[in-house]
């Protein structure tokens, strides 16, 4: 008679990580860069290989220079691989995966080891693309991420995870893989469109309206200046919009999403699936407006907001420049049913087959729902139609 034993096995890893606040980083006289590579009080030139967004680079030509002379600055400890490299940006940088062993082959001929850096400059994409790579080389190298855009500085580039697109789905592939460090320079911000200023700021009303009425009430009240581009709001915008991402993942008990429900992606069930209709050329932060917008006006219908939070929520966003409707919404299969409705399938495969889908509970409160309802989806495309025409 065979005999089973049970070993049981537990793990604790701890993550530290600074996100530091600054401008002009790459300015000689400008610590963060040196502090952050250097804080573990190694002893040991530490090397380090710099890919730069070529949006980036074509917004601040003199960029990859200032990056070596920083180098060249404190060579006594830290040293470039070699010259910063050119990397395509913008969604479609995620869609081909070709471009990640790119990225993982020079890491390797440069025989980067697993105390090396990787420093990545630029927006989302940029960021989920050469992160990921740098999680696989080695089982992870250290990263130090430059986010550009209000969304990376606010949103996806103070968060533990790298992801690229894979066939028609958003973020399919990818890694929980924390940086080593994340500096958020506001003077990238200087450069960026109209489009990407005004993206991250979806997500800042996203967090605000499951987290904090407080932030939220103060994005209403600022839409205006928001829009005109007033750098004391973004900054302040940007702060505190970090914060809160940044509370979620180290007090919720599943910054890895082993859990049942992803709290932080409320309103984007309907907004990935936007995006990966339009093949993406609906930014990833008006497609979250549109998502946002759907899902309060679904929570109205519910009773779960009112009447009044609703209506805020569409006129904040609408003030700060965000369309809150796409052709896209109403767009059937072949079967009658709305195409949109398939993101809730997706988010059900990422969630272990199971659907939980956040919505607020009165502004600055959240719960989980695990059923939704097509018919009043369908009223809620209707509703938001109406109010665009």
């Amino acid at each position: 008679m065979s005999v089973s034993r049970t070993y049981r096995q537990k793990l604790s890893v701890a993550f530290d990580f600074p996100v530091v606040f600054t401008r002009d980083a790459f300015r000689a006289s400008n610590p963060a860069l040196h502090k952050a590579m250097t804080r573990l009080r190694e002893r040991r030139v530490h090397r380090a290989a710099v890919f730069i967004d070529a949006g980036v680079a074509r917004g601040r030509p003199n960029l990859a220079r200032d990056v070596a002379r920083y180098f060249r600055a404190h060579a006594k400890s830290i040293r470039l691989v070699a010259t910063p490299q050119i990397v395509p940006g913008g969604e479609s940088a995620k869609n081909d995966l070709s471009r990640v062993a790119a990225i993982m082959r020079r890491l390797l001929q440069w025989r980067l080891c697993r105390h090396s850096f990787v420093i990545v400059i630029g927006g989302g994409a940029v960021l989920d693309t050469v992160g990921f790579a740098a999680s696989l080389v080695h089982r992870g190298l250290r990263l130090i991420r430059f986010p550009t855009t209000v969304l990376a500085q606010g949103d996806s580039g103070v968060g533990v995870k790298t992801a690229v697109n894979f066939g028609a789905g958003k973020n399919l592939v990818g890694t929980f893989a924390p940086p080593f460090a994340v500096i958020n320079d506001e003077a990238f911000l200087d450069t960026l469109s109209d489009a990407d200023w005004r993206g991250g700021v979806a997500e800042a009303f996203k967090v605000s309206i499951i987290k904090d009425a407080a932030f939220f009430r103060w994005l209403c009240a600022n839409a205006a200046r928001l829009r005109r581009r007033d750098p004391a709001a973004m900054r302040r915008l940007i702060r505190r919009s970090a914060e809160l991402h940044l509370d979620h993942i180290r007090t919720s008990g599943d910054p890895f999403e082993f859990g049942r429900a992803r709290p932080l992606d409320f309103g984007h069930w309907s907004a990935h699936k936007l995006e990966s209709m339009s093949r993406y050329r609906v930014g990833h932060g008006q497609a979250v407006a549109i998502g946002l917008a759907l899902d309060a006006c679904y929570a109205a219908r519910k009773g779960w907001l009112t009447e009044r939070d609703c209506t805020a929520i569409h006129r904040g966003l609408g003030e700060c420049g965000f369309t809150l409707w796409h052709s896209l919404l109403e767009r059937k299969t072949a079967d009658g049913k709305l195409e949109v409705l398939a993101g809730l399938r997706d988010f059900q495969e990422h969630l272990g087959g199971e659907l939980y889908i956040t919505f607020p509970k009165g502004i600055g409160r959240k719960f989980e729902v695990q059923e939704i309802s097509a018919a009043l989806v369908a009223a809620c495309v209707r509703e938001l139609k109406r109010a665009a025409t």
